[in-house]
């Protein structure tokens, strides 16, 4: 059976991957800071769909333990083909009003591990000229709103010319930009989801990841969900830079 391993598994996002690639028979390796959801939601996946499924805890701004994940993805005896980097974090105050190891720990996340995991597990693909790497962007990545958006544009970034790089040689490298999504994300920033977005812009993690999962499955370089978020994205694009730049500092007044 294929093997896929999703990092941040055990909330949102991640979670879903999780219970779609099940689903559908794929075996799962999760991978999470918290030992006891990581054990609950392995139980919940073995009892309901009858997959293999391995727990992998790890904190992955620390480089020890962000090694064995990496191990893992690189073991050729049993093969991963498919990784959903996933995992990530946000913070809710101004740059300047946090810590610097704090913004650290984010880029480790959100940037360091997604280039390590994926280094690591392209390798084994190549050779079987199979397989894939879902990297979990964010609308945010076409906005200047601070270093989760520059993350997130880096991921946009590496992931399109990954995709490129490796599409000939049976191997999908694929950005999914969502936007506001229904999970822990913003509870844990402590922000009220009524008072950050309106009602329309909020996406249903399942259809997000069905839909994800179908844009990977044709070979796209990038899934943006809904026609809303779509039309957002072109907006983005044709508006120029200065402007854009404007119009979120007249947001932070």
């Amino acid at each position: 059976m294929p093997t896929a391993l999703v990092t941040g598994a055990t909330a949102g996002i991640g979670l879903e991957f999780a219970r779609q690639l099940a689903a559908r028979g794929d075996d799962v390796v999760l991978v999470a800071r918290d030992e006891a959801r990581l054990a609950s939601v392995a139980e919940e996946l073995r009892s309901s769909y009858g997959v293999g499924v391995e727990v992998l805890p790890a904190d992955l701004t620390s480089l020890d333990e962000l090694a064995r994940v990496e191990a893992r993805l690189a073991d050729r005896a049993a093969p991963v083909d498919l990784l959903v980097n996933n995992a990530g974090f946000g913070l809710k105050e101004r740059f300047l009003d946090n810590p610097i190891d704090v913004e650290q720990a984010q880029q480790d996340v959100l940037v360091r591990a997604v280039l390590r995991l994926t280094h690591a597990a392209l390798g084994g693909m190549v050779e079987r000229r199979r397989g894939g790497v879902i990297n979990v962007s964010s609308v945010a990545a076409f906005l200047p709103r601070g270093t989760y958006s520059a993350a997130k544009a880096w991921v946009n970034s590496f992931s399109a010319w990954a995709h490129r790089e490796y599409a000939g040689q049976g191997v999908t490298v694929m950005a999914l930009c969502p936007g506001f999504v229904k999970t822990e994300f913003h509870q844990r920033l402590g922000i009220d989801r009524d008072a950050s977005a309106p009602g329309l812009l909020w996406l249903e993690p399942e259809r997000l990841v069905r839909d994800a999962l179908a844009d990977f499955d044709r070979g796209r370089a990038m899934s943006v969900p809904s026609k809303r978020y779509k039309a957002i994205v072109t907006a983005s694009r044709l508006v120029p830079r200065p402007a854009l730049q404007r119009l979120q500092s007249l947001g932070r007044k």
